[in-house]
């Protein structure tokens, strides 16, 4: 099965590569499309990155790629930046757990959604083929009797209870891409769970986390779960879509299901550091969310937020994901969350973000990232 699963993913690059055409990454900066330059990248591919001048590029130093610059939310820049592509990987958007003010709001709702429309439109009027759009795990409904059993694509977004902007925003996303494939266009969902794992530049909530933890900042933790996936399994599942799936389908791609407390338990093992054992109740650490992301979101917007009420939402849920669609339709096989959290370890011990000298060096080979703040309490993925 992996000898086959080779075959098709690199059939679908060589048709890239041979059209002497660039193949375009949006988002390659976030821990996704870092992680799917790099694969591609390395696989031979030319690669076209969408940069905005302003932001954090560091992921894609030392990469041979073909930088433009715009930004999504223009239709005009990103349809100059598809001139010339064959395929497109959408990753980029606007990740964030909390509500916000009207501002953040509206931030998300136009990299999110008219960002993906501004692509999607820009790719039928270029004749850029095939686009993969980086769908969410939150954005697939759940059974409402148990929220923990296993939510496969057909399960509906459930609307009628409280939502993070950016769970709704997702849910649109998905939307526009149905819009796209209504009118005649080849579009994929690949839809992503809970990111570990390395180039983790900006960094993520999990990878902040990790730091935090290293540096005995994560004195307490709250009870719950989620649906996690490896860098190069949710990279190999884009990989997948390009190559073997279906127009107008979404695949989810998650390598296992971990509770918080198995994730501290493998931070211990990495890093040697001792992990909490206090575990604040649910209930009192929700209403203690909500009166600081209340009071932040509305005289500090800026600040930012490492433990939210709509995380909290995610972790009480314990979502499971079913894999079994992108397993029978594309082949994908996960592997293992704990060898990507000894991989974002060792990215962010040699990037120097590990300070504490009483965490223990990973094994070589590893590689490099980024630093990051504070908290009380273990964030959650968004």
């Amino acid at each position: 099965m992996a000898n086959e699963v080779d075959k098709g993913r690199d059939s679908g690059l060589r048709a890239a590569e041979s059209s002497a055409a660039p193949v375009l990454v949006t988002g390659s900066s976030g821990h996704v499309g870092a992680n799917l330059v790099s694969r591609l990248v390395h696989d031979g591919v030319r690669v076209r990155v969408l940069l905005q001048r302003d932001c954090n590029n560091e992921a894609l130093e030392g990469l041979e790629v073909e930088r433009v610059y715009g930004d999504i939310r223009d239709l005009d820049s990103t349809r100059q930046a598809l001139d010339g592509c064959r395929n497109v990987y959408h990753c980029a958007a606007k990740i964030s757990t909390i509500d916000g003010n009207q501002v953040h709001k509206r931030e998300v709702y136009e990299c999110n959604v008219l960002g993906t429309r501004n692509v999607l439109q820009a790719a039928r009027e270029t004749d850029a083929g095939r686009v993969v759009v980086t769908g969410s795990f939150s954005a697939v409904g759940y059974d409402l009797d148990d929220p923990s059993a296993p939510s496969d694509e057909t399960m509906q977004f459930y609307p009628m209870e409280r939502t993070m902007p950016y769970e709704r925003s997702k849910v649109l996303v998905e939307h526009e891409c149905l819009r796209a494939v209504a009118l005649g266009q080849d579009v994929v969902i690949a839809t992503c769970c809970a990111v570990v794992g390395g180039a983790d530049y900006l960094p993520s909530r999990l990878g902040r986390t990790l730091c935090l933890y290293t540096s005995g900042k994560v004195r307490a933790y709250v009870d719950g779960g989620f649906a996690f996936v490896a860098a190069r399994d949710i990279v190999e599942g884009h990989l997948l879509c390009m190559s073997r799936g279906k127009a107008g389908q979404k695949y989810i791609f998650a390598s296992e299901y971990k509770t918080i407390s198995d994730i501290l338990d493998l931070y211990e093992e990495v890093s040697g550091i001792p992990r909490p054992r206090r575990r604040i109740p649910t209930p009192i650490m929700y209403v203690l969310s909500e009166l600081a992301s209340y009071y932040l979101s509305r005289f500090h917007p800026d600040f930012p937020q490492r433990f939210t009420p709509g995380a909290i939402r995610l972790l009480k849920k314990c979502r499971h994901a079913n894999i079994d669609k992108a397993k029978r339709e594309l082949g994908y096989q996960p592997t293992s969350i704990r060898e990507a959290v000894k991989e974002a370890y060792a990215f962010h011990y040699a990037r120097g973000s590990i300070t504490n000298p009483r965490a223990k060096p990973p094994a070589p080979p590893f590689s490099s990232v980024q630093d990051e703040p504070t908290m009380d309490a273990i964030p959650t993925p968004s």
